[in-house]
């Protein structure tokens, strides 16, 4: 592999690669996200590459394993191009009649996406409804990219916007810039990210740290690592441009330890950008030296906490510290550290390759961009979804996640997962914001969207949810540790109907106790789902009271 020394060598090669290649050659792309692996994707992809093998197609046609297509619920996906053919539901056997029908230039009917009420067909990506009301930013790249080869993603103009950074802006330009766009925070928090990258780098200590957090361990999301998975290279160009603009040499990505497939494509990324001089010492000839570690959670909810996450990097117990303790200042080994999720950084490299400008024309006022979105639950079409934000709610769920699951009513949308809110089936015309979702009760978090329909206990769930938080709870603090084993207690004789007068009251003394006292985000939201529980569905948890009758 070549070691570029300088913007004009790494373009050179870019032209190169696209000299070579022929995008008129039939392109097989088989998806390999989490949910087609468990459908046996490869089984359909090594079918794919023996029939191609035993036809003597080299050269004719190319087959690629690819990181998730999204339509999680109809895998496993093959996207053929030239045209955005989409395949569902393929399996091995399937693969000769596709392969025939891909030479001649025709289609497999059966295979096509088909409406279950109408009956109609579509054979284009474009025009299938889950992918037709979403605006792919971030993951429509994915089919696209074999994400253990760097070329498909510099093919695709990968590392251009790194380029730019560095030759052609300064640090404090490319912080300028971010800042411009109001790129808010996708973790969960919507927290202005140049805000953050301004504190760390304005911090008097010269050694700096930036971490991707890619833990996501919020429940029913799953958009982080099928952006890890996918195109890792995205995520790490954004953090090097971040680590520039802030003045970091060193960089963690923190992701979880129990997907090998993930960290395959993540370590090999990080060697194929070593081994390209996109990252080490001199990156490009421009004097800016940049690493990138990758570190692995042991396992447990609260470690994806920006200082437990911090703790564990450096070795220690993962436990969250006091919130006057800001990482920005105070991070890794006492150094100013910042802290972004996945898909923070992955819009990086857009807003400085298209401009803060193209960044705010997408979305609201208050929150720009896109928004990856997990779709889950009683939906027909569960999958990841990116649409703008400002999209109504009723997009997300009918449009493109088809409705509810056998003809079923919604009863009620759930966001942010255990520590987020639920609000019922009349507010399905919010829009997807921020601060709007927030001021419903149901802040949007990473991203989960739970869909829950006529038959569900809202009370089941706040005891399910809270089942989880207490049994993740690092134990540090009193008021998290204790406060939610109550309420869980008093949670658990309402879901059996057995509830006690003043029950509801305790509770409410509970979420406002841990609220304040606990140390730190996981005990004082462990109370949000039933604030929004009380506020939308109090109905059902007072039915729950002993001589009540269980109302759903």
């Amino acid at each position: 592999m070549p070691k570029f020394q300088s913007a004009a060598e790494l373009e050179t090669f870019r032209a190169e690669i696209l000299a070579k290649r022929d995008n008129a050659k039939p392109c097989i792309a088989v998806c390999a996200g989490a949910a087609c692996d468990g459908l046996d994707s490869a089984a359909v992809a090594a079918a794919f590459l023996a029939e191609a093998a035993k036809q003597k197609l080299d050269g004719k046609l190319e087959v690629r394993t690819t990181g998730c297509h999204g339509y999680c619920e109809k895998g496993p996906n093959v996207v053929i191009t030239p045209g955005d053919i989409c395949y569902f539901e393929v399996r091995a056997a399937d693969v000769p009649e596709i392969i025939a029908a891909t030479l001649k230039g025709e289609v497999v009917e059966r295979l096509v996406y088909k409406d279950p009420n109408t009956g109609a067909k579509a054979v284009h990506m474009a025009d299938v409804p889950f992918y037709k009301h979403q605006t792919r930013l971030l993951i429509g790249d994915n089919p696209k990219i074999d994400p253990m080869k760097i070329d498909d993603y510099l093919a695709l103009g990968g590392y251009k916007a790194l380029v730019k950074a560095l030759t052609s802006m300064s640090p404090q330009q490319v912080l300028d810039e971010v800042k411009k766009a109001n790129l808010r925070g996708r973790g969960g928090g919507g927290f202005p990210a140049g805000s953050k990258w301004e504190t760390t780098r304005n911090a008097p200590e010269k050694t700096k740290y930036v971490i991707v957090n890619g833990h996501e361990g919020e429940s029913a999301a799953f958009m982080d690592r099928a952006m890890l998975t996918g195109n890792p290279h995205k995520i790490l160009e954004g953090l090097i441009i971040g680590a520039y603009a802030i003045g970091a040499q060193k960089g963690f990505m923190y992701t979880r330890h129990d997907m090998p497939l993930l960290e395959k494509h993540v370590r090999n990324a990080l060697a194929q950008a070593a081994e390209y001089g996109l990252l080490g010492k001199n990156i490009l000839g421009t004097g800016f030296d940049f690493e990138c570690e990758l570190h692995f959670d042991v396992g447990i909810f609260v470690s994806g906490e920006s200082s437990a996450l911090m703790r564990s990097i450096e070795g220690n117990p993962p436990e969250p510290r006091p919130k006057y303790i800001r990482t920005s200042v105070s991070g890794i080994w006492d150094k100013p550290s910042n802290l972004n999720n996945v898909e923070t950084w992955a819009n990086v490299p857009q807003i400085i390759e298209k401009g803060a400008d193209w960044f705010t024309s997408i979305g609201t006022e208050k929150s720009k961009g896109t928004k990856l979105v997990s779709l889950s639950g009683h939906v027909v079409n569960s999958g990841i979804v990116e649409v703008p934000m400002g999209t109504p709610l009723r997009t997300l769920v009918f449009d493109i996640g088809g409705g509810v699951r056998d003809g079923k009513t919604l009863k009620a949308i759930h966001f942010g997962g255990a520590m987020g809110g639920s609000i019922p089936a009349d507010l399905i015309d919010a829009p997807l914001d921020f601060d709007g979702m927030s001021k419903l009760g149901a802040p949007i978090g990473a991203g989960g969207l739970l869909l829950m329909d006529q038959d569900t206990d809202m009370v089941e769930v706040a005891r399910y949810l809270m089942d989880f938080l207490t049994k993740e709870s690092c134990g540090k603090c009193v008021p998290c540790r204790e406060g939610m084993a109550q309420m869980l207690q008093i949670l658990t004789r309402l879901a059996e109907s057995q509830g006690k007068p003043g029950d509801l009251e305790r509770l409410q003394d509970l979420i406002e106790v841990t609220g304040v006292a606990s140390l730190c985000a996981l005990g004082k939201t462990s109370g949000d789902p039933l604030k929004s529980m009380f506020r939308y569905f109090k109905p059902e948890y007072e039915a729950r009271i002993a001589g009540g009758s269980e109302s759903k």
